[in-house]
């Protein structure tokens, strides 16, 4: 009698822990879903617990393995988002933004940080995100800024970015003005790289700018 080899055996299980991690994202992140527990995922795939735990020893890692495979889809979606080479700045930094805030929707992130479940997952959740997205924007703000592009400090826009990025993907302002979070994220950030007050006549030069924020070569100035 021939057996199967032990290549034949460990594909065929890495094809099966791919049908249970695509499962539990279909269950365990799916918008409004309730709590999902290990006997609904068994149920779902039509086998036992005791298949799954073969694969995922406890639902943390099959979390994370879920968690993995998010971000992930994530990582290609902005790589391609920063492949914008030629495109003028505001350019870059709007399909970057507006590709982390579909994404970062798209998985839902910020209820996974900020949601009542496994601390270890959710500390998870922050660190990908904050390797993922916001390096990524921290790299493109400096890039701007050492082009001469940004007359406001980099770290500055970033945090005004981040924290706009992060209060759209939890606010129901979107569904109060009846429009998208992307289409208030890209309002954001054109506030943001052009300012929401645009001048009647001539516009404000980068002398006055640098004048309205201070820099570290700027002199303190004593009692």
């Amino acid at each position: 009698m021939e057996t199967e080899s032990v290549s034949q055996v460990s594909e065929r299980g890495g094809q099966r822990a791919d049908v249970i991690v695509e499962a539990a994202g279909r269950l365990f992140f799916a918008p409004g879903s309730v709590r999902v527990s290990m006997d609904d995922l068994a149920r779902e795939l039509g086998m036992s617990k005791k298949t799954i735990y073969r694969h995922f020893p406890d639902k943390r890692s099959l979390l994370a393995a879920v968690l993995d495979r998010q971000f992930a889809g994530v990582e290609r979606t902005l790589a391609a988002a920063q492949d914008a080479q030629g495109q003028p700045f505001g350019v870059r930094v709007q399909r970057f933004l507006l590709a982390a805030g579909s994404e970062l929707g798209r998985i839902g992130a910020a209820r996974l940080a900020a949601g009542r479940g496994d601390a270890v997952l959710r500390q998870y959740v922050e660190q990908r995100v904050d390797a993922v997205v916001y390096r990524r924007l921290d790299e493109l703000l400096r890039d701007g800024h050492r082009q001469g592009l940004l007359s406001a400090p980099p770290e500055l826009l970033s945090e005004i970015t981040r924290g706009a990025l992060e209060r759209l993907l939890t606010s129901q302002l979107p569904r109060e003005l009846d429009r998208t979070a992307a289409d208030l994220l890209r309002a954001g950030v054109d506030t943001v790289l052009y300012g929401a007050i645009r001048p009647a006549h001539s516009g404000i030069g980068d002398e006055q700018l640098e004048a309205v924020i201070p820099t570290a070569r700027d002199e303190e100035v004593g009692p």
